[in-house]
This record gives C-alpha cells, sequence and structure tokens, in this order.
C-alpha cells in the first residue's frame, strides 16, 4: 500500500469516527423534547385515536425518551375541526386528522385524503412516496407553516348508511346525507345537501333526522356507532377507495428538533400510519362476519348503475372544473391521474386477475 492510499484510508477513518461522535454527542445530550398533538376524534376513539398514540410510543421508545408526544383529544380541546388552525398557530406542534377537512380554507387539500373513484390504498402509498404527492403536498401546506405526512388508512370505505333505498338519480334530490370532502360536492352537483358533523354527533344526527343519510368508514368502525340500529340500508363504496388521515406538523416546531429526532418523528409517522391500514382492514374482516352473523336485518346493497354513471359524470365535471381554475389543483389531478392510470395496470394484472381466476375456480 502506497503512503498516499495509507494517508486517504486515515484520512476516511478519522473523518467517520469524528461524524459518529459529534452524532453521539447530540443523541446523548439528555435533553427532551416534548410536542403536543391536537386530534379531531374523541378520547378512546378506536383505530383512528390508536394511530397517534402508535405513533408517539415509537417515537418516544425509539429516542430513548428523547421525544415525547402528548395528545389532546376533541372532547378536551372542543374543536374537532380546529386542528388546522390550532397546529398553524403553534398552539399545537402536531395534529392528527384528515387533510379533507380543511377545504373550506385550502380547497386544495382536500386531493390527499380520498377522490371519488380514486386510487386504491397501494396505489395511493406509491403515488405520495415514490410518485409525487408528498412534494406536492408540501406546495399546498408549506405557505401556511406546515407539513402534511400520511396519517393512516382505512382502505376502501362503505358507500354509507341509509334510512330509504337509493332506486334512482332522482332519490338523491334533497337528501341530507354527511359526507366530506370532494364526494360531498358531487352529491351536490346531482341535488342532495351533503354536511360534515363530527363522529361524536353521528348517531344521534341519524337518530332525530337531521340528516337522512351518512357516510362513515366500514364495518371496522360503524358496527360499534349502532347505525344499523336506525339505518339499514348499508351501501358499497364509490366516493372513498382509499382514505388517509393525516398527520399535521408545524414546521417551526419540527425544525427546532435534532436532525435525529426529526428523522424518528417521520419514522414513527409512517410505521404507525400503515398499521393503522392493516388493522383497520382487519377489523373490517372481523365486523363484516359479526354483522352478517348476528344482524342479518341488514341490506347490503350497491348503486344502481344509473346512479354510479351520474355520479361518474358529475365528478368527471368538478375536476375539469377545479383544473380550469387553479393551476395547482391542476398539477395535482394531473398527477394523480397519470400515476394511476400506470399503477392499475399492475393492479388488474396482479390483484384482479388473481381474484377473477379465484372466482373462475369457484365456479
Amino acid at each position: 500500500m502506497t503512503l498516499q492510499k495509507l494517508s486517504k484510508l486515515v484520512a476516511v477513518a478519522t473523518l467517520t469516527v469524528s461524524t459518529f461522535a459529534a452524532s453521539y454527542s447530540v443523541a446523548a445530550d439528555g435533553k427532551v423534547y416534548r410536542l403536543k398533538m391536537a386530534e379531531t376524534w374523541n378520547a378512546n376513539f378506536p383505530i383512528f385515536g390508536d394511530a397517534p398514540r402508535e405513533m408517539a410510543r415509537l417515537a418516544e421508545e425509539m429516542s430513548d425518551g428523547r421525544l415525547q408526544i402528548t395528545i389532546d383529544s376533541a372532547n378536551k380541546h372542543k374543536a374537532p375541526f380546529g386542528v388546522f388552525d390550532m397546529v398553524r398557530s403553534g398552539q399545537y406542534d402536531l395534529g392528527h386528522s384528515a387533510s379533507y377537512y380543511w377545504k373550506g380554507k385550502v380547497p386544495n387539500t382536500l386531493y390527499f385524503t380520498t377522490m371519488p373513484f380514486g386510487m386504491t390504498t397501494p396505489e395511493q402509498y406509491g403515488w405520495f412516496y415514490y410518485g409525487g404527492g408528498q412534494a406536492l403536498s408540501d406546495k399546498v401546506y408549506s405557505p401556511f407553516g406546515l407539513r402534511s405526512f400520511p396519517g393512516g388508512n382505512t382502505g376502501n370505505q362503505m358507500g354509507g348508511w341509509f334510512q330509504k333505498e337509493i332506486n334512482s338519480v332522482d332519490d338523491l334530490q334533497g337528501l341530507k346525507m354527511r359526507i366530506p370532502g370532494f364526494a360531498g360536492e358531487v352529491l351536490a352537483k346531482l341535488g342532495a345537501s351533503p354536511t360534515n358533523i363530527p363522529s361524536g354527533e353521528l348517531f344521534t344526527a341519524l337518530e332525530r333526522r337531521t340528516i337522512d343519510a351518512l357516510e362513515w368508514v366500514g364495518p371496522s368502525l360503524d358496527l360499534r356507532m349502532g347505525f344499523h340500529k336506525i339505518a339499514p340500508y348499508y351501501y358499497t363504496g364509490w366516493h372513498e377507495p382509499a382514505t388517509e388521515l393525516q398527520f399535521l406538523v408545524n414546521e417551526r416546531s419540527f425544525k427546532r428538533l435534532p436532525a435525529d429526532l426529526q428523522t424518528i418523528l417521520r419514522s414513527a409517522m409512517k410505521l404507525s400510519a400503515y398499521d393503522m391500514y392493516i388493522q383497520s382492514y382487519h377489523e373490517s374482516a372481523e365486523n363484516w362476519a359479526t354483522m352478517k352473523k348476528e344482524f342479518p336485518n341488514i341490506e347490503v346493497k350497491t348503486f344502481p348503475d344509473d346512479v354510479m354513471k351520474a355520479m361518474y359524470k358529475a365528478n368527471e365535471e368538478l375536476l375539469a372544473e377545479k383544473a380550469a381554475a387553479d393551476p395547482l389543483a391542476k398539477e395535482i389531478l394531473d398527477s394523480q391521474a397519470e400515476y394511476m392510470a400506470k399503477a392499475r395496470v399492475w393492479t388488474n394484472i396482479s390483484d384482479r386477475a388473481y381474484l377473477d381466476s379465484l372466482d373462475n375456480l369457484a365456479d
């Protein structure tokens, strides 16, 4: 080995040791960073509330106690739909909610939760993490000093609980329904009256006929809410094929964290978000079996073809209007459409072809 090569190796080794020592010094400084999170859900709300608590647990464990997160539920801070403003102002460092709840404040936020007739959960995760979704989310949220990250997915949601059957497009006229996001705009275009109501008020609103119908999630959460007792018609989905909650992060709070804790926080959010998807899938499977066995009076319905076609047409028209009115909306919608077109080919070749082949075997 030449003296020149030996000198280079020593230099590299010295730099590596110095870098490790500096990192260890930061990690061992003993300082505890405490963050506060506001969630849209009430205390002990299952699945949705499990995700932020799992995130906080992981962050504390991975940081050896240096990163501690306390969570205030909606019944404490009293503002389930105020999370955006509370995190933006710095009253809270973090939030757990759903991006489409903020469409009245920032219209382009609604595209990051789910879209009618849109991507499935794996497709949506692929778009967000590898297809440009994160960069577009940053474009929307950064002007407000915020960042948004995936906060847990429900998978494909059911189309809702109805007190009366939907047999034609005419049955949507004047229908008062709790349904947020872009789907609410689609139904409004067809004559319905959409509204958004916090989870804790849903049963009472349906029972008192303040609303005629509602969509919440699916068997994973719907069954325990008791909607089947007052609305026997349970429709399959179209509006939220992959509903992603969000971790909302105050940018100033995030930048105050050392680099290693920033990485730990992001890792904890990502892992707990995916875990919520798995938990939701499991609970839906379990509760669907319970529902079919214990509540046979629930009538599972699919919207008639003419209703589905009308909703699809209204959706396409609204997408075109949004894209024409706002360049950033167009950029987001074009990105989603291009990615879905590419990913759906693989979805059809893999999952759909496999499931279809099993159906043929059963026949």
